[in-house]
């Protein structure tokens, strides 16, 4: 992965280059086949994924199909700080490419160049916290 594709992405909107660079330098690029599975609920989330190509579909069993993620999307940012389980499962719609920062590797960014990470970090709060604001209405007291 090049530090010139993640400036499609919104969470590295305010990298600088160099920023851009140290994040693509730890990052792998992944192959999904048409109807390959990603991840599967119940499994641990390990990292930041980023649709470079193709469609995601999530799903999980309590709700059925949740939405589908195609190019320029982000999924599992807050895996990088908070271990858990995946609450959905992930499937190619068609041939998908990603990217994939795992948390080892951002651990990793943290040493090495703690200002990017920090940068990481307060981008990957940010947009959850407008996620959640964005969504007040929709969460009720019995978390359906």
């Amino acid at each position: 992965m090049n530090a010139s594709e993640l400036k499609r992405f919104a969470l590295f909107a305010e990298f600088t280059d160099e920023d851009r660079e140290f994040v693509a330098e730890l990052m792998d690029t992944l192959q999904v086949s048409k109807g390959a599975p990603v991840f599967r609920e119940g499994s641990e989330a390990n990292g930041l994924i980023l649709v470079l190509s193709g469609t995601l579909r999530l799903e999980n069993k309590r709700k059925g199909v949740l939405g589908q993620l195609e190019a320029g999307s982000v999924l599992g940012a807050l895996s990088l700080m908070v271990v858990g389980p995946r609450e959905a499962t992930a499937f190619a719609e068609e041939p998908t490419q990603l990217g994939l920062l795992p948390r080892h590797s951002f651990r990793r960014l943290a040493e090495d160049s703690p200002r990017t990470a920090c940068r990481l970090a307060e981008a990957i709060t940010a947009d959850f916290a407008s996620y959640v604001r964005s969504n007040l209405g929709r969460f009720d007291a019995d978390g359906d």
